[in-house]
């Protein structure tokens, strides 16, 4: 595990952007500091282990059903990586180990004989470093 950050000493799921808007859901499931999140139902969030249209990276953990939990929905934050990532590329959440996944294009049919999902929600921010490996560190721009 690289910290690609410069910032060491900050954890996962910490912000350093005064700016950074957090706003507070109802926990559905378990989340850890450092989850991308998703509403698993109304006003509810649930920790993402699977590609997901996450809403933001938990800046708190709740293990508590019910209670609220803090969620950085737009500004930097520290995330791991799920693999490789290369910097101001788009990223989603997540795998199954809850880490962001750069978001890969979407193949298109110009044809017009095929079918697919243009999944507009999916992305979950931007990449503001580039990682090589699963379970490296590197800053996120939250921001649909």
């Amino acid at each position: 595990m690289a910290d690609k950050t410069g910032k060491s000493w900050m954890a996962i799921g910490e912000t350093d952007d005064a700016d950074a808007v957090i706003e507070s859901y109802e926990v559905a499931a378990a989340i850890t500091k450092g989850d991308p999140v998703y509403l698993s139902d109304d006003h509810k969030a649930s920790p993402a282990a699977a590609a997901q249209d996450c809403i933001g990276i938990a800046v708190k953990s709740q293990a508590t059903v019910g209670r609220q939990v803090p969620i950085l929905t737009r500004g930097r934050v520290k995330v791991k990586a799920g693999g490789a990532i290369t910097r101001g590329k788009a990223v989603m959440g997540a795998d199954g180990s809850k880490r962001v996944l750069e978001l890969t294009d979407q193949a298109v049919n110009e044809a017009g004989a095929g079918t697919y999902t243009v999944y507009y929600n999916r992305k979950l921010g931007t990449a503001l470093e580039t990682t090589t490996l699963a379970d490296d560190l590197l800053f996120i721009e939250v921001g649909k």
